[in-house]
């Protein structure tokens, strides 16, 4: 069953999120993860919305997602991630 990371971001250092992207993207796509969207907040509609950016990514499955995070070549990633922004990543499972 398809899953669904959404991680809410607020970039602290725009040189090193540019580098944790670029460097990123290649572990994503390895484990079949695709970006759907990638961007800015532009409007609260409902609620209390904090992050002032998105990513929404497509994976094949919950365990294809959990094989990305937990892979070697990204948890490589997670100093210059934790450098370049504060990230909170949620898993979803498509109904």
């Amino acid at each position: 069953m398809i899953a669904y990371l959404i991680a809410n971001i607020t970039v602290r250092n725009a040189e090193k999120m540019e580098a944790y992207a670029a460097a990123a993207g290649p572990t994503l796509t390895a484990h079949g993860g695709e970006f759907l969207v990638h961007g800015h907040h532009a409007e609260t509609l409902l609620g209390d919305w904090a992050a002032p950016g998105i990513a929404l990514v497509r994976f094949p499955s919950i365990d294809a997602a959990r094989s990305w995070y937990n892979s070697p070549e990204y948890k490589a990633l997670t100093g210059l991630r934790s450098s370049a922004a504060e990230m909170d990543f949620a898993l979803f499972e498509a109904a």
